[in-house]
């Protein structure tokens, strides 16, 4: 039978090598891949509403006649088009357009548009729709099936995706993908079965079990999936113990003591637990492999400061690297204050530092006098070259692939000895899924919190009192106080997010107008964010509005109110960790919830989670009991790698089985072992010792 990995994407109808080239930046080089690049959720197109039946904050086909077309210049250039269906109108707005489009969509001609509906100045609005033309006498059908959204790229669209999708599929009637689960496993579904269902719906499927994921097909993919995770962490982890790192023994140094002795606060009593762990860890000469998981302000970077002046106080350097420059900012002060004071060089190394900076930087890596360098991803570049690496600290670990934080293994290569390696996620699982989402890893939990933490309360107020909301910040920002207001939105394209940014920063500057005003978004470069970040550390603006980019990191004592646009489509960890961006300083903070009116019973209950506790880990607990797959925005929530269709939350049930196949495959079937960690995890599959 051919092998669908064998068969290269060019051979599908309408891929040409330019579309090639943006497919490999998804990992997608063969027919196979295609196949298992699965949907991320789907959308519901099988029916069509009236215009006065929308609902703000739902995505809706409907259908209208133009009522008119006009070009605006408020602020940023718009092209608006109101349309009419006889029940009430709406407005389509593009930022993004051209002379065709506009003269496309005139007067009197009909179109069907498909997207987001939201509230406007005047009527109900979409963004950027969906738009399709109709025919006089032609009428256009409404889709038969859910429609899949799949996980793309610059310049690659959706409905390319689907083309190609479909293409890749009727290969399935001639080459089936091999099965390599032992053949009496649980989910009875064939793989070919299960794949052509995730990918086309038919017009019968069960809508409710395929957007929760309890549909027989997703479950079948999700086990194969959990199967090829719990492999590949099982090698990463068998080949990390037959390496050899240096012994660091804390009778070495008094400098751990010294500098826990320096803070101004005493450290908890689970602080204290988990610091005696690492060393436990960094005394033998097996690589430390382990993951320290604490709430937000639970003092984790104490605690990896511990261990670094305990490899530091041996003679080795540290190397701590963090996902994003505002959080690696946040750690070069943190490390600076604490070690500086000690005689302990605290070095820096980004992507866009200055060629002479750089020089300076890597320099003083090389020889060994930067004792701690923090930084991005920069750290494990080829041109970074370290003296005597003993120590290496990832945050928020589940932003690197395995790889990539592994790698920072080879610039540690000293007498053949490894860095120990100490990871950190302020993402709570809960416990009974940490070993399986961290298999490769041991596990500490800091489960306390510092005395003197302010209380966040939380309210949820429905979007129609906005302008209240607005008042309450004019309000507190008089007062002296600083505030963020998060934007969120279901499409996962950084330019729809950006869009949303902008066009909240040009309402509240209206309303506003004698505020300062930052704006923090994906799109913006490096040096943009951290001018912005920079700003309102220093209180010269009062407001900022960002997308989600300020998750982690971001530690500004005097913001005492966050607003959270649309707070029934995030999960519950990142409304938390959202949350924690305020009762950093001495007064009462607060974080509002806004949402849109009809909300389900289950986002209802996730809301009330939010107002009723700010405990991290009791959140993740609620939410294993309460998320189903239908939240699938594009955010998996595992803590871990990105899965394409399991969720460690909703499929528990499947971890045991998931490892007791994967025992099975190590012992009866290792010749399966290679192609499932491939089909699955492809280029992201972890190599520790060879990557």
């Amino acid at each position: 039978m051919t092998d669908l990995s064998t068969i290269p994407v060019t051979r599908l109808s309408g891929v040409g090598p330019k579309l090639a080239e943006k497919l490999k930046r998804l990992q997608i080089s063969s027919v196979q891949d295609v196949l298992f690049h699965l949907p991320l959720r789907y959308q519901d197109r099988t029916r069509e509403i009236r215009i006065a039946d929308l609902l703000p904050g739902t995505e809706a086909v409907c259908s209208g006649r133009v009522v008119s077309t006009e070009v605006l210049f408020r602020g940023r250039r718009s092209l608006l088009c109101t349309i009419a269906d006889g029940s009430g109108e709406m407005r389509l707005r593009f930022f993004h357009f051209n002379k065709q489009q506009q003269q496309k969509l005139r007067e009197g001609v009909t179109v069907r548009c498909f997207g987001e509906a939201r509230r406007g100045p005047r009527c109900i609005e979409m963004v950027h729709p969906e738009v399709q033309f109709i025919v006089p006498g032609s009428p256009l059908p409404v889709t038969d099936s859910l429609t899949p959204i799949y996980p793309v790229t610059e310049g690659l669209h959706q409905l390319s995706m689907r083309k190609m999708t479909s293409a890749a599929l009727v290969y399935l009637k001639t080459a089936a993908p091999s099965e390599l689960l032992p053949l009496d496993h649980p989910q009875a579904i064939s793989l070919s079965a299960a794949l052509l269902t995730a990918h086309r719906p038919p017009p019968d499927v069960s809508v409710e079990a395929l957007l929760e994921g309890t549909h027989p097909a997703v479950q079948r993919l999700a086990l194969e999936e959990l199967v090829a995770h719990r492999l590949s962490m099982q090698r990463v982890r068998f080949r990390a113990s037959e390496q050899k790192s240096p012994v660091i023994l804390k009778s070495d140094s008094d400098l751990c003591q010294r500098l826990i002795s320096s803070l101004p606060f005493s450290l908890t009593n689970a602080q204290t637990r988990v610091i005696d762990e690492l060393a436990a860890d960094l005394s033998t000469p097996q690589p430390m492999l382990r993951l320290v998981q604490g709430d937000v302000g639970s003092g984790k970077t104490m605690v990896a400061a511990a261990a670094a002046a305990l490899a530091v106080g041996s003679g080795y350097q540290v190397a701590v690297m963090a996902p994003t420059e505002i959080l690696a900012e946040q750690h070069l002060l943190s490390f600076s204050r604490c070690f500086e004071p000690l005689g302990v060089k605290v070095g820096w190394l980004k992507g866009k530092l200055g060629a002479r900076a750089k020089r300076d930087s890597l320099e003083s890596i090389r020889s060994g006098t930067t004792n701690i360098a923090v930084g991005t991803h920069a750290l494990f570049q080829r041109d970074v070259e370290f003296s005597r690496l003993g120590l290496t600290i990832v945050d928020e670990q589940h932003r690197f692939g395995v790889d990539q934080r592994l790698s920072l293994r080879e610039k540690g290569l000293h007498s053949d000895l490894v860095p120990h390696q100490l990871t950190m996620t302020a993402t709570p699982i809960p416990r009974t899924l940490s070993m399986t989402a961290y298999a490769d890893l041991d596990c500490s939990i800091i489960d306390e919190l510092p005395p003197g933490r302010q209380q966040i309360t939380t309210v949820a107020i429905p979007t129609s009192r906005r302008r209240e909301v607005i008042e309450r910040v004019g309000q507190a920002i008089t007062d002296g106080r600083q505030v963020y207001w998060v934007c969120t939105l279901i499409e996962e394209s950084e330019v729809l997010q950006a869009s949303a940014a902008e066009d909240t920063l040009q309402e509240l500057s209206e309303q506003l107008d004698t505020i300062k005003i930052g704006l923090v978004h994906g799109r913006m470069s490096g040096a943009e964010k951290e001018q912005a970040m920079t700003s309102f550390k220093s209180k010269e603006s009062q407001l900022l509005v960002a997308t989600t980019v300020i998750e982690v990191g971001v530690d500004v004592p005097n913001a005492s109110l966050i607003i959270i646009e649309n707070a029934e489509r995030l999960g519950l960890s990142q409304l938390h960790q959202l949350r924690g961006r305020v009762g950093r300083g001495d007064v009462e903070s607060t974080c509002v919830l806004m949402f849109e009116g009809g909300l389900s019973q289950r986002s209802r209950d996730r809301i009330a989670i939010m107002r009723q506790t700010n405990d991290g880990f009791a959140i993740a607990e609620r939410d294993l009991e309460l998320r189903g797959a239908g939240e699938l925005l594009g955010t998996r929530q595992t803590g871990s790698m990105n899965f394409r269709i399991a969720d460690l939350l909703r499929d528990k049930k499947l971890l045991d089985i998931a490892k007791d196949l994967a025992d099975r495959i190590q012992s009866d079937l290792p010749e399966s072992i290679d192609p499932l960690i491939a089909r699955w995890m492809g280029e992201d599959a972890p190599e520790y010792g060879n990557v």
